[in-house]
């Protein structure tokens, strides 16, 4: 159990497809139910997420980031080292490390529980990289052009990302994979994920067409570990190496590196709340 917070404030944006006026107002109206009133709100993209200094000025003890895991990753960033919580919210596409901390479940239901002292403060495991952070996963690998295809159905369509999905599977199939270091299994993509006992390392499996429609309804549908995967290795440090350079994807974010890729086991600079 958490103590009451009493200075609230929110990060949103405003301009996301995700972003629902009347999950805004009942975002408000549960904080004044509660007896704390949001302090101040930063609507991306005119206002930037706050830091560490701009939270402690405002004496906000809370950040709610209603917004996509990489804009939650982004505001983690930018506070660590302050001594308040964050509360990550369902707001984005995939909605990773909400589920990961609320179970699948609504804002304001999840912010009423916290207001009322019903949730668990305390900092998360996370992957470190030259490259980024992650509170969530990295996938690494050529089937990681799914996630511009799922982008591109999001923005313009099912018909636009139709277009874009025979490339996404050409990558899939037939670009050179990863693979962990000292192994010699080659993988489409390879999922990452910080746990308490270290990086769990899967490789996601596409031996067949059933594979391969599993992978890309996964990917389209939001979240790409419902794929076949095979658990492959775990460990404080995972090194990822490959024939090409190696695409990523950060907390949902698209980035790319060259290989061999070092990522670490690391544990957040900012505590997050948890209700599940």
């Amino acid at each position: 159990m958490t103590r009451p917070f009493s200075r609230p404030a929110l990060v949103c944006n405003s301009h996301s497809g995700s972003h629902d006026e009347a999950v805004l107002e009942a975002i408000g109206a549960v904080c004044r139910e509660q007896g704390a009133p949001l302090a101040a709100t930063f609507a991306l993209p005119d206002d930037a997420i706050p830091d560490a200094d701009a939270l402690s000025r405002r004496e906000i003890d809370l950040l709610i980031v209603w917004t996509g895991d990489g804009t939650i990753n982004a505001a983690a960033g930018g506070a660590a080292g302050w001594d308040g919580a964050i509360l990550p919210l369902p707001g984005g596409t995939l909605n990773l490390l909400s589920k990961a901390l609320h179970g699948d479940r609504d804002a304001p239901d999840i912010l009423a529980d916290v207001l009322r002292g019903k949730g668990h403060r305390r900092p998360v495991p996370m992957l470190r990289s030259k490259d980024g952070d992650a509170f969530i996963t990295i996938v690494a690998g050529p089937a990681t052009r799914w996630a511009e295809v799922r982008e591109t159905m999001r923005q313009d369509g099912l018909i636009e990302a139709s277009r874009a999905a025979p490339e996404a599977l050409d990558a899939m199939m037939n670009a050179p994979g990863v693979r962990i270091a000292g192994q010699d299994r080659d993988w489409p993509a390879i999922i990452l994920t910080p746990t308490p006992h270290g990086i769990r390392a899967d490789g996601i499996v596409a031996e067949g067409s059933a594979d391969v429609l599993r992978h890309g309804l996964a990917w389209l549908g939001g979240d790409f570990r419902d794929g076949p995967s095979e658990h492959v290795a775990t460990g404080d440090t995972i090194i990822l190496e490959s024939d090409a350079p190696i695409s990523l994807e950060y907390d949902g974010e698209l980035k790319e590196t060259e290989s061999p890729a070092r990522f670490a086991l690391g544990t957040s600079t900012v505590d997050f709340i948890a209700t599940a």
